[in-house]
Parts: structure tokens; sequence; C-alpha cells
């Protein structure tokens, strides 16, 4: 096990209809990643969340009102000059099913877990509810889709899965409840309860289907392994001393688990190990604030994670599969950022001030702020995004963003920027000049 240092880098109210609003082009000056020293804290660092232990943020007892408009520096960026981008809110929804906690697409559809016993399944790309699935249970901390499979963590430490068929209809078929109640019962008789259970909230999900693996991150410090073909689990990882907020896993098996003691967790699977073929291979700090959330790009080039301070600090992948360098810090946010999203080049950010942004990764690596979506009125507890593509012709790009807060109103943003040609339009300038 090593930890890894920081290495200086190269270079109007919820409306209970569907509202539908114009399109809005972005005007402010453009927020650009940080290059930092590597052992100084960020500057000016925004005001803090307090850290809780029981959950990453108390889903009870929050205020909805407005938070006013957070004054932001932004610093110009003349290298997307000629990237003109335009979003807007598409569409607004509010159920009364509280919270909303959890958000998942796949294959066209939408699905939103909240603080009732439902899941709503929405369709797109005209967002019409076509489906619930209901369960007993209430909470729904997390979702995860794939391979026509719906894993779904609730408050009651349990996780129950789906299969969705494609039959004429959407269909979703209950297949389990992870720990099922006859596994627990006998382990617990066996005298090896600990091992086959969670103990407190399941904060996330991952899923690595080459090997057959989920996983489960929970505010009770520890990741479990579960295989997915007969739902036993197979391993419990001690991840953290402090509560494990959010995990993923690469296409090449590398697990990564934030947690409370403001560090991200690089773990290989060794199959060769016996019991325990998870092994810690590097420990990432996050500049002393808890880390809440994590996303990948989808080569596992980039690891975001998203802290209370309301920086995203980002980590770059080196040539070996669990080797990362710190890459810098993207700020702007004003709270806690509680959940992220990465989708082609594009990297969304929902925060506790109530706002989400969307960054675009260049080539060089370097990442701009070009939209701030607005209109919220609680933190911004999940969101999601899929992208769109244009004609060839206008050269256009963008993606679809949903947004759950806890003010519970889930909203879709459209997303599209358009690269201008600078030729063209000095041409047109001139043209015009000289007529």
């Amino acid at each position: 096990m090593e930890t890894a240092s920081f290495l200086d880098p190269p270079n109007s109210p919820p409306n209970v209809s569907f509202a539908l609003r114009g399109p809005r082009t972005n005007n402010f000056l453009r927020s650009v990643s940080t290059k930092e020293s590597p052992l100084t804290e960020a500057p000016c660092s925004p005001p803090h969340l307090s850290t809780a232990t029981s959950l990453s943020i108390n889903l009870h007892s929050h205020s909805h009102s407005q938070p006013s408009t957070p004054h932001l520096s932004f610093t110009p960026s003349n290298k997307l000059d000629d990237l003109h981008t335009t979003y807007s809110c598409i569409c607004s929804v509010l159920k009364k099913d509280g919270q909303i906690l959890s958000v998942a697409t796949s294959g066209g559809l939408v699905y939103t877990g909240s603080q009732g016993n439902t899941i709503r399944i929405w369709k797109m790309p005209e967002f019409t509810e076509c489906g619930q699935l209901k369960t007993k249970a209430c909470m729904v901390v997390a979702l995860e889709v794939s391979n026509d499979r719906i894993y779904a963590s609730y408050s009651d430490c349990k996780i129950r899965v789906w299969r969705r068929t494609w039959e004429g209809v959407i269909k979703h078929i209950r297949l389990a409840t992870i720990p099922n109640t006859g596994s627990y019962v006998r382990s617990y008789i066996a005298g090896k309860d600990k091992m086959t259970r969670h103990f407190g909230p399941i904060s996330s999900l991952a899923i690595n289907i080459s090997d057959d693996i989920l996983y489960s991150a929970s505010l009770d410090k520890t990741v479990k392994v579960w295989r997915i073909s007969d739902f036993k689990c197979i391993e419990t990882i001690q991840a953290h001393p402090e509560p494990v907020n959010a995990i993923v896993v690469a296409d090449d098996g590398v697990l990564y688990t934030a947690s409370d003691d403001a560090t991200v967790k690089v773990w290989r699977r060794n199959f060769c190990s016996g019991s325990r073929p998870h092994s810690l291979a590097v420990t990432l700090p996050a500049k002393y604030s808890p880390v809440k959330t994590l996303a990948l790009t989808l080569d596992g080039g980039v690891l975001y994670g998203g802290c209370t301070d309301g920086y995203i600090h980002y980590w770059l992948k080196g040539w070996f599969s669990s080797q990362l360098q710190y890459g810098g810090a993207l700020p702007g946010h004003t709270h806690a950022v509680m959940s992220l999203a990465s989708v082609a080049n594009y990297v969304v950010s929902g925060s506790a001030d109530s706002t989400c942004r969307i960054w675009i990764k260049e080539q060089d690596g370097q990442h701009t702020c070009i939209a701030m979506l607005q209109g919220h009125r609680g933190p911004i507890r999940c969101v999601a995004a899929f992208p769109i593509q244009g004609s060839e012709e206008s050269n256009e790009k963008g993606c679809m963003v949903c947004s759950g807060s806890l003010d519970g109103v889930l909203k879709v943003w459209r997303v599209r920027n358009t690269r201008q040609n600078r030729d063209s339009s000095q041409n047109a300038r001139e043209y015009f000049e000289l007529a």
C-alpha cells in the first residue's frame, strides 16, 4: 500500500405541471480548472457543509428556501471563444414522493428514487412516466442500471433487483432482495451475519459486469462484494475509517472508494488472494475535504471527486491501472458537491448551493465551465446525463441532464454548444464592414 502525494501537473418555485421554457444563452465568463501547487490548500475555500456521520447530508430536516445567487469570479478563457453554448430547462416535475435521492439512465429510460417507496420510470426524450417499481421499503438512496437489470438500495440496508423485458411493452420483473432473509438467518446461526449484510445505510452501488460483481458502499465504513449470479456476499472490504459515500469501478476492474476521511482509495482485485481478493493499491488525498461523490470518464482516464469544500478534484490515469496523478481542481460551487456525472467530454456537477454546473474537457485536459443551471430551491442530490448529437453540418453537440433535488423537484435540461468557424466569422465581419 502506498499513499499518493499531490503531483504538480504539467500543464419560480417548483411547478406541479411540466414547465416549458425557452433556451437561454450562456453569457457569463467561463471558469477554468485551476493548476495548483501540490501541497498548498485551494485558495479562498468556500464555506463547508458540516460532515454528518449518519448520512452524507440530513435528508429529513432541510430548509427549502431559495438561496441567494452566488457571487462568483470567473476567469475568461480565450480558448473557447468560438464555442457558443445555450441551455434550457425543458421540463420540471413535482410528485408527492418527497426528496429526490437517486437517478439513473439506461436504454432511453430514466429511473428516479425518492423518500417514498416508489421508483418512477420515465421515457425519453418526451419525458413521460411509463412505469413504477414499488416495495414495502422506503427511501431509495442509490440506483444502478446495467444489462437490463435495475439495482436499488433502500434505507433498510438491503438491495432490490429487477429485470427489464421488452415484450411489446416495458415490464420489470422482481428478481431478488439482497441479502435475502433465509441466507441472513443461516449466517446469523453460523455466526457470520456480519459478513452478509450492511449495518448502515447503503450510500452507493457499482457494477463490474465482466467479473459478475456488484459492489455496495455503506455508511458502516465497509464495501461489500456480491456475486451477481447467485447474489451472495463473497467479500467485505474494510474500506475507510469513516463512512463510505461513493464508489465507482473501471472497465479494467479497478475499484475507487470515497469517504468522509477526505480520501479516495484505489483497490485492485487479485483472483489468487483467497477470501480477500481486493487489496489497497493507493490512497489519494483530497485536500482535507470529505469526498461525497465520484465519477469516471468512459475510458477510465480521468477520475473526479466532489468534496464538501465546493471543489471538484480530478486525477489522471497513468500507464498502469492503479497509477493516478493529481490533475487539478474545478472551482465554482459555493457549497458541497453532492453528485457528479460524466458523459462524452462533459462533466456535470450538482451541489448543495442548488445549482448544476456543466464542464467541458478539452483535448489538452483543460476543463471549462460552459453553463450554470439554476432553478432548484434545495440541494441537488443526484444528477444523470446522456449525450445528444446534432447534424455534422451544424457542428452541434451537447447533453441532456436530469437533476433531482431535496426540494422534491425533478428537472430535465438540454445543453447545446456549437463550435463556430473563426475564419468564416471574420470574413462575415469584413463583408459587412465593406458594405
